[in-house]
């Protein structure tokens, strides 16, 4: 009898993928591994501690009101292992968070103790002395008290409004044989978090100006007995829902979704883990909250997002040294941008080298007689951006300058409706994009006239037109003068600023029309070429890889063979490893000084090889619901560089990177014996340049 055939593994299946959720939180936990790595400076260890603890905010204001409200919908379009069963999914997160609030408060017990070894300390108030302690009563006196709001909790007055992420203390109080509840929301933001007092000249001494507050607490209430105070922060639901319809315009349906931001509905609790169960109680019911919402933290874990003002301190050798960005040489000794651009394509690795590059093109742009026109797209600048007054200054030389504004970036919104409005009044003509897509491209298009003919210099990139982040975020942009893809980056904004639909590109690919089909036919390509008895090979750096259908390409490939890399510094849903199915993957990620931001995607192509940069990650978001472009690199010199000297690099790193296991765990990667030490940043920094062909 014939063997009956085996049958084809159902690659969607959801054992197969690692839960967004809990792929997110285990990237957090990498974030807390390099606050507590004792070879990370100090005051960089506290940074990393302020992200972490940021980071789990924005879980609860972004992630969880849709597993709270059960949306459905929304979670389909997220992976086939984003909702197993609800109630599991969500005690399995409140586990992870535990875990991670743990560690948090581990961690900065650890980190009071090498600030303390180095000057710095955090006192309680009982243990100033008594000079301090009078400073203190004085700054609670004259500074604090005249901010407070004690509010009574009873039926004569109304719950009070809780603002989301804002440090309350509540109050227990006694009146006789009545025992009466308040809160009093504690003004951090008008007033330091971390109140220096006065000390010996080498040293910095702060109190918690919660602690004040608590010390001081009966002031506020006389002639009543102070039971005991405890702090508490609420986190509410921020994502906002942009709702539009024929009688709004795109800006001003983001201002009313913006209105409701801040009252979102309450997903979270964390208190103080001292408060008593009757006045947890009292919070839990008038805000609607479950059990499984209300996290308890000892007064180390609550509200570590401030600490940015701990790693703000101007201690330098308590920080990473700084690095000074390079230009390169032919570049700095160019008499313009556009000359060494006609020479030959450019990329530039920020921040190994400084975005001033960028601001330099734009600012040749403005002032440039011969340019006739400046388009760009906007999605994140920063405050006071260099690149907002150029463009401005630009429109004065009397330049048609266009501007593609997103005004839809996640809490960039209220920024970003402020500089187009800024723009369109000296008559700058912005667009929003189109109604149903947010446009994450980085894209910008210079027009010149050029012995009677018109040159399309561009710029695209990785990273958005913000200084400050790009001393932050390792991305790669690209100028060039190639005039096929400059036709491709004028076309694809004429359906930015008209109506968005099918073009055809040369050279580029655009989510959510061509990118990820042509991802998908790469993939099937490497894996064809392998069952023809050629090695496949592929290769990607990313900062997410949640989309199931390219998932599944990718373990269809290797299946059949094809070797794949990669790099993912985020969210990955793909489990590496799983006998007969990704046995041939391998996944990494790397945590280190500067943010991995950079998008690479590369196939051998049986020695023709392919390589695609941009801006979009792997991702359901990205992929249908943003307007993104890949653009290819066509100098096979070039190409050849940024394999060897930034990829490569990136993948082989055994100092920073973590390798992920199929069961969703991330190890430190171990040196192979005779293997060399890399950690790809300092590399990156010691071989400036090296990625230049």
């Amino acid at each position: 009898m014939p063997m009956a055939k085996k049958a084809e593994p159902d690659l969607y299946d959801r054992s197969l993928y690692i839960n967004r959720e809990i792929s997110w939180l285990a990237f957090n936990k990498r974030c807390l591994e390099e606050a507590m790595d004792p070879s990370n400076p100090v005051l960089e260890r506290v940074k990393f501690m302020a992200i972490c603890y940021g980071n789990m905010d924005e879980f609860f204001m972004i992630r969880m009101p849709g597993l709270l409200g059960a949306d459905l919908d929304r979670l389909v379009n997220m992976g086939p292992d984003t909702f197993p069963d609800n109630d599991e999914l969500i005690t399995l997160i409140n586990d992870r968070v535990n875990e991670l609030t743990d560690g948090y408060e581990e961690c900065w017990t650890g980190l009071e103790a090498a600030l303390g070894k180095e000057g710095i300390s955090i006192l309680s108030v009982s243990a100033l002395d008594p000079k301090q302690k009078m400073w203190v009563d004085d700054y609670y006196a004259e500074r604090v008290h005249p901010l407070l709001t004690p509010l009574a909790l009873d039926i004569s007055h109304p719950f009070p409004f809780i603002s989301n992420n804002s440090l309350n203390v509540a109050v227990k109080l006694r009146r006789g044989e009545e025992v009466l509840y308040a809160r009093v929301k504690v003004p951090v933001g008008i007033l330091p978090r971390f109140v220096k007092v006065p000390s010996t000249a080498n040293t910095l001494q702060y109190v918690l100006l919660e602690n004040i507050l608590k010390d001081n607490i009966g002031a506020l209430f006389p002639g009543l007995e102070v039971l005991g105070c405890y702090k508490f922060r609420i986190t509410r639901n921020a994502d906002v829902k942009v709702t539009i319809d024929e009688a709004v315009d795109l800006m001003s349906a983001v201002e009313e979704a913006l209105d409701s931001r801040d009252v979102g509905f309450p997903v979270r609790m964390v208190v103080e883990d001292t408060m008593p169960a009757d006045l947890t109680r009292v919070f839990a019911k008038n805000l609607k909250l479950l059990e499984n919402q209300v996290t308890r933290a000892s007064d180390k874990g609550m509200m570590l997002t401030d600490l940015w003002e701990i790693a703000g301190l101007n201690r330098p050798g308590l920080k990473n040294k700084p690095y000074v960005p390079m230009i390169p040489q032919e570049i700095n000794e160019s008499e313009s941008i556009f000359s060494a651009v006609k020479k030959k394509d450019w990329i530039f690795f920020h921040p190994y080298e400084s975005f001033d590059v960028v601001v330099r093109f734009l600012r040749e742009s403005a002032e440039d007689p011969n340019v006739q026109s400046i388009k760009i797209c906007l999605y994140r600048l920063g405050k006071n951006p260099e690149i907002i007054k150029l463009l401005m200054r630009a429109k004065e030389k009397g330049k048609a300058v266009s501007v593609l504004m997103e005004l839809r970036a996640k809490f960039d919104e209220v920024n970003n409706i402020a500089l187009a409005r800024e723009l369109e009044k000296i008559g700058v003509h912005v667009v929003y994009g189109p109604v149903n897509l947010k446009v994450h491209s980085k894209l910008l298009q210079v027009v010149r006239l050029e012995k009677d003919h018109l040159v399309r210099y561009v710029h695209m990139s990785s990273g958005n037109y913000n200084e400050n982040t790009a001393k932050q975020y390792s991305d790669i942009s690209f100028i060039t003068a190639n005039q096929e893809i400059g036709v491709d980056v004028g076309e694809l904004f004429n359906v930015l600023t008209g109506y968005f639909g099918p073009r055809n590109y040369k050279h580029l690919l655009v989510a959510p029309l061509t990118l990820k089909d042509s991802l998908i036919r790469m993939i099937r390509q490497e894996a064809e070429h392998t069952a023809n008895g050629r090695p496949g090979y592929i290769a990607m750096k990313a900062n997410g890889l949640i989309d199931s259908d390219i998932i599944a390409e990718l373990y269809k490939a290797s299946i059949a063979g094809v070797r794949i890399e990669l790099n993912i510094r985020g969210l990955c849903c793909l489990r590496p490893g799983i006998k007969g199915i990704s046995e041939n993957i391998t996944v990494t990620s790397i945590v280190d000084r500067y943010l991995e931001h950079a998008r690479i995607y590369y196939f051998a192509n049986d020695g023709d090889p392919r390589m695609y940069l941009g801006s979009s990650d792997m991702m359901p978001r990205n992929l249908i619901a943003r307007v993104e472009v890949l653009f290819p690199i066509l100098d096979p010199d070039m190409m050849v560089a940024i394999r060897e000297n930034i990829l490569n690099i990136s993948l082989h790193d055994n100092v920073k990177s973590r390798e992920l296991r199929s069961d969703g765990t991330y190890v430190i990667r171990k040196r192979k014996s005779g293997e060399r030490k890399l950690r790809s940043q300092e590399w990156f920094m010691e071989n400036k340049g090296a990625w230049h062909a």
